[in-house]
């Protein structure tokens, strides 16, 4: 068996010393000369040193051992709440069990049943037992519920991601180099002035919003900028909007009914275009 490209533990035997340095050397050379930061792990500042995986760099690794993945759902729901669970069985090229992991995701989660208002009409026309005041420091957000449906495939790609990057962690020791997920951006990312306004520096310069086609965006299709991505992070946090999958609830619910009726979720920030990142940025900043 070669070791270089094949997960080591196939036998039912311990692995031994050797086995676990070779498997875990190569998950940090395909990291230094494969993935990419931003798109298949990240760091975040001031939350330590050990990197996110994200579903992309969790795909790699399996590719690097030759992995299959094969899901179980189990679909939870009842009433008006969207719940799946989700078991990702991993295998190996001739169907050898190698690992699983867990992953769930709900519409009852704060993050996909409550949305910022997007405007004064909005927040007029929505029933009261629909809507709330979400008090964060000196903010008073206005938000309204989600229609839980609008998100069934959200949530089932969540939970498969979830599960899938659960299983490539547990099954190839990959848990002493990454994290699965960082739920709160650290202070550090963003400045505030004493209102708790952004800082100048950090507001870049936009156009018009790319979602509303008459947009000067150059190259709206390249990938967004670092400052874009920035400006993403730190105008959601203030707004009381903490962790990627919050900010990517955010970000999708807004792409979604502008930019393709066929709209794939994103899986990370990082994979925003110019125009998307200019366009979110630019709704974000006319919001109250």
């Amino acid at each position: 068996m070669d070791t270089s490209t094949e997960a080591a533990a196939y036998e039912d035997k311990p692995l031994t010393v050797q086995d676990i340095r070779v498997q875990i050397n190569l998950i940090q050379e395909v990291m230094r000369t494969v993935m990419q930061e931003g798109r298949h792990y990240g760091k975040i500042p001031g939350a330590g040193d050990k990197p996110t995986l994200f579903k992309p760099g969790a795909e790699k690794i399996m590719a690097t051992f030759r992995l299959a993945s094969d899901p179980e759902v189990a679909d939870l729901s009842h009433d008006d709440i969207i719940r799946y669970r989700v078991k990702c069985r991993l295998t190996t090229k001739t169907g050898v069990f190698f690992g699983a992991g867990l992953g769930e995701c709900s519409s009852e989660e704060d993050k996909y049943k409550w949305r910022m208002s997007t405007s004064d009409e909005e927040w007029e026309a929505t029933d009261e037992a629909h809507r709330r005041i979400k008090y964060v420091r000196d903010r008073q957000l206005r938000q309204v519920r989600t229609n839980p449906y609008d998100l069934a495939n959200t949530i089932l790609k969540m939970a498969k991601k979830r599960a899938l990057v659960d299983a490539v962690l547990t099954s190839t020791a990959a848990s002493d180099i990454f994290t699965q997920d960082i739920e709160d951006m650290p202070e550090e990312l963003f400045d505030r002035n004493k209102s708790g306004a952004l800082s100048q520096q950090q507001k870049p310069a936009l156009k018009q919003s790319q979602a509303k086609g008459s947009s000067t965006v150059r190259d709206p299709n390249a990938p967004s900028t670092e400052a874009q991505i920035k400006a993403v992070y730190a105008i959601l946090r203030s707004r009381g909007v903490a962790g990627e999958d919050d900010m990517l609830i955010e970000v999708n619910n807004f792409l979604n009914p502008r930019f393709d009726l066929d709209f794939v979720p994103l899986e990370s920030l990082r994979e925003l275009s110019k125009g998307q990142a200019s366009a979110f940025i630019d709704y974000l900043q006319k919001q109250k």
